[in-house]
């Protein structure tokens, strides 16, 4: 799976002195900041776990009040798993792949949405694979076809029910698209691959949102073309944020900025 390439990839570049410096795990967000001042950011998975139970109990590494100071290596050799582990694997992935944002074979264009970069002039057919609120009333505007794929209804108005799609029948409608926009948080969920292999040979395929910030050549590699990621521009404003209770939209206002990653070779 491409979280799993990416891990591969990165935990072979932690040095043995690496550690994790600080940490908040807000109910929205999470963020971290690695010893050598690195910072990452990942939306903060599931926590309905049952850890209330006794048999759930566990007090051993990596778990609340023994995080900080860990070793980023022993976060990736973990053979157990919980939401917490799973949210500071995410975090410290896009810790480490910051540095990869600004290297390899990709074009990349300071404050811009990838939603600039594509052609919207009429008669196509775009999917959303999660409910963007700006890039839904775009779209539409627009007078492209579009379809919604959520796992939940709620997500989108009464009046922007009519382009919804149950995430579960995303062959009904990518098959048949010429755009393809896909939440970052599928990488978290793990449920971009399934959705990377549905879309046609010929369609663009945007990766965006904040959880989209990992290393791009994997994505590229995948058949995506251009990577919406997130810059962190003030790492202490990022902590706050997070133990506040912020989520992925409030980063750009307070402590981040928008980046276009662009695939520069042709398919």
């Amino acid at each position: 799976m491409i979280l799993d390439y990416a891990y591969d990839l990165l935990s072979k570049k932690i040095t043995d002195d690496l550690r994790i410096q600080d940490v908040r795990i807000g109910p929205f967000l999470s963020a971290v900041i690695l010893s050598d001042g690195r910072c990452g950011f990942a939306a903060t998975s599931d926590s309905k776990t049952g850890c209330c139970k006794k048999e759930n109990r566990d007090f051993s590494e990596f778990t609340p009040m023994k995080i900080t100071g860990e070793k980023v290596a022993d976060l990736f050799t973990l053979s157990k798993d919980s939401y917490i582990i799973s949210t500071l694997r995410n975090a410290v992935m896009n810790a480490l792949s910051a540095d990869e944002i600004y290297s390899g074979n990709h074009k990349v264009i300071e404050n811009c949405d990838p939603i600039d970069l594509i052609d919207l002039s009429p008669d196509k057919t775009f999917t959303l694979v999660g409910a963007f609120q700006s890039y839904i009333n775009r779209i539409h505007s627009s007078g492209n076809r579009l379809y919604v794929l959520e796992m939940n209804e709620n997500a989108l108005s009464d009046d922007q029910k009519q382009f919804y799609v149950p995430g579960e029948d995303y062959m009904k409608v990518i098959p048949l698209s010429d755009v393809v926009i896909i939440t970052g948080l599928s990488l978290v969920n793990r449920t971009l691959d399934n959705i990377l292999s549905a879309i046609p040979e010929k369609a663009i395929t945007v990766v965006a949102g904040p959880s989209a910030s990992v290393v791009p050549d994997i994505l590229f590699n995948h058949n995506v073309d251009i990577i919406g990621a997130t810059v962190i521009t003030d790492p202490d404003r990022l902590l706050e944020l997070a133990c506040q209770g912020g989520a992925g939209y409030h980063l750009f206002r307070y402590c981040a900025k928008k980046i276009c990653i662009v695939r520069s070779s042709e398919r």
